[in-house]
């Protein structure tokens, strides 16, 4: 992400910077699923596609006992289960970009102690028939929990395996009833000087504000997520409530969400309107396309061996999501969706 400095301009980390020292000072505890063991390498791809899945269901996933648990069924969403290795815990609660806590990784999991995730409301409005304000317990109980095995890839350049609970942002979407003018989706965050001291930065004009057009916001592997690794979400990976797109760059996906509006105009998000020369509203994965100061063509999953020198993997179009979510964009430039 851009920080601005002192000079009222914005000044990207080095790729070689990005990753913070202490993310990698902690010896990785990755999950042994028997899915790679000889004997599944000898089955053949589809065995061993099968016993991955497998592997990572809901009911299998280890839940870390460090927050209230939040249990979810097994996803029949295509798409929703990867069968790609789990980033740890450790790593995926302790490694995070949400800067209303710090610009630095490390900063969110300390500072975000001070965030308190109950009560809690989400207020919807504009264009629905059934505008309202939801609590917590009401948005927990409008759609069965499910656990979404999701890729999580961020602009810049590091991504991550997350095992996610929630239920797809479409089902809240259904209840409130869009009219026919609505167009976009607007997602705002809350912004409290009280809880979140990186508000006190001059880093971007607050709330944080995220969106999506209604049918990417009405698609099936959209998430509303409450929860993640079988329990409620730690406070700064986005608790209580929080999207998660799983085809598009991390910082679509907005955090501790207070406030859902509905429009017939586009958004006008937070990173757009702080380097719109550097963040589009649509932030697709595209490999094809670099940021303007790097290439998006590979990445650095965040927990395998090497560090900041790990090999790097090549990235997928729509971060591998393309079968179920390219014919959103049928007919339309990709090259200028960044």
């Amino acid at each position: 992400m851009l920080i601005r400095t002192s000079h009222d301009g914005f000044s990207h980390p080095f790729p070689s910077e990005i990753t913070s020292k202490a993310a990698y000072q902690n010896r990785r505890q990755w999950l042994q699923r028997s899915a790679f063991t000889a004997a599944a390498l000898g089955g053949g791809v589809a065995s061993l596609a099968s016993q991955d899945v497998w592997a990572q269901s809901a009911g299998s996933t280890p839940k870390p006992g460090k927050l209230a648990a939040l249990p979810g069924k097994t996803s029949a969403v295509a798409g929703a289960t990867t069968v790609e290795k789990l980033t740890s815990y450790e790593d995926a609660s302790s490694y995070n970009n949400y800067y209303e806590f710090g610009t630095d990784k490390a900063e969110p999991a300390v500072a975000a102690k001070t965030l308190k995730p109950r009560p809690w409301t989400v207020a919807v409005e504009g264009l629905v028939n059934k505008p309202g304000t939801f609590d917590l317990d009401a948005l927990l109980k409008l759609s069965p929990m499910e656990e979404r095995i999701y890729r999580l890839r961020c602009v810049e350049g590091w991504s991550m395996v997350v095992p996610w609970v929630g239920y797809s942002m479409a089902e809240l979407i259904k209840q409130v009833q869009p009219q026919g003018s609505a167009k976009f989706v607007e997602f705002v965050t809350l912004a409290d000087n009280k809880q979140m001291p990186g508000l006190n930065a001059n880093v971007l004009d607050w709330p944080y504000v995220e969106g999506l057009r209604l049918d990417e916001a009405m698609h099936p592997l959209t998430l509303l997520a409450f929860g993640m690794y079988g329990e409620v979400l730690p406070n700064q990976n986005g608790a209580p409530v929080r999207l998660v797109v799983p085809w598009k760059y991390g910082f679509k996906s907005g955090k501790s969400i207070v406030k859902i509006r509905f429009t017939d105009k586009e958004p006008r998000t937070a990173w757009n309107r702080a380097a719109p020369q550097e963040y589009g509203f649509y932030s697709n994965v595209n490999p094809q396309v670099s940021h303007p100061r790097w290439s998006q063509a590979t990445e650095r999953r965040i927990g395998e061996e090497g560090g900041l020198f790990a090999k790097r993997r090549q990235t997928q179009m729509f971060n591998g999501y393309e079968p179920q979510v390219g014919q959103l964009y049928a007919g339309m430039d990709l090259r200028k969706l960044f």
